[in-house]
């Protein structure tokens, strides 16, 4: 009895502390949205007036306004850029890095430019102007260099897949295709075949194979050669029957056992 109380109690108090938990993590969520919002907010109505006072106002005052703009116009575009970038390129976490530093030196310019709009000494703000001008236009290059570069880098790694999905696509469609290749080749097969035993001479003719020409005299009569008549492809020429004759015994080879025929004589 006393264990089953002990268990009902501990699940109590897990309970609870579930419940505390979950309570706390929505609170500080909602928080977190509201300070959000409320940071967009104020963010939207600062940049309001100041491109406000950037067009309506002259002198230092409006130039200071046209400095803050440009710079946190230039920052704000950066880093939502890597921070989008960063989520599907771990290879941005350094340059999420090197914005890091470049915000701080951001932030401190315009905390100085924001304390010189309420300057009443207007001859020393514009004296610092060319200053402050340089700086803003260093942090903002610096910034629109990794904005680009990361743009770049998307379209790049976008690129190389549209080219990827597209030559898969060419050969899913070629393989679904797969009749046109079948029909193709019984075409072939007739094409051939209608050309006839000629085929291989007029292709030989057409290729710039040349055929040996006959020697020079060769002519009409008993001059004409069986080299010439083999060229052409014509029938070979039959050879005029020989004569038969009696082996002439002056001209036969006489070998070691052999006698000497005697001379005749005349009586």
């Amino acid at each position: 009895m006393e264990a089953a109380i002990t268990i009902l109690a501990l699940l109590f108090v897990a309970f609870i502390a579930l419940g505390v938990y979950a309570t706390v993590k929505a609170v500080g969520a909602a928080k977190r949205g509201v300070d959000r919002t409320i940071t967009q907010a104020r963010r939207t109505v600062e940049d309001t007036t100041l491109r406000a006072k950037s067009f309506g106002q002259t002198g230092v005052a409006g130039e200071l306004a046209q400095l803050r703009l440009a710079l946190r116009t230039s920052m704000r575009a950066t880093q939502d850029a890597l921070h989008a970038g960063v989520a599907e390129d771990s290879s941005l976490a350094e340059s999420v890095g090197l914005f890091r530093r470049l915000s701080a030196h951001g932030l401190e310019l315009d905390d100085e430019l924001k304390r010189l709009e309420r300057e009443p000494d207007r001859a020393t703000v514009a004296a610092l102007l060319p200053q402050l001008k340089e700086r803003t236009q260093r942090i903002t290059h610096s910034a629109d260099s990794l904005r680009w570069a990361a743009r770049d880098r998307a379209r790049q790694f976008a690129d190389d897949d549209l080219d990827a999905l597209n030559a898969q696509i060419d050969i899913e469609a070629g393989a679904l295709r797969h009749w046109t290749v079948e029909e193709q080749r019984p075409q072939q097969a007739s094409g051939a075949a209608s050309q006839g035993p000629g085929a291989g001479a007029r292709r030989a003719h057409d290729a710039g194979v040349d055929w040996p020409e006959p020697t020079a005299g060769a002519g009409a009569g008993a001059g004409n050669s069986s080299t010439a008549d083999e060229s052409w492809g014509g029938p070979a020429r039959e050879e005029a029957p020989q004569a038969i004759t009696a082996p002439d015994p002056h001209l036969r080879t006489r070998y070691p056992w052999q006698k000497a025929a005697r001379p005749e004589t005349t009586n």
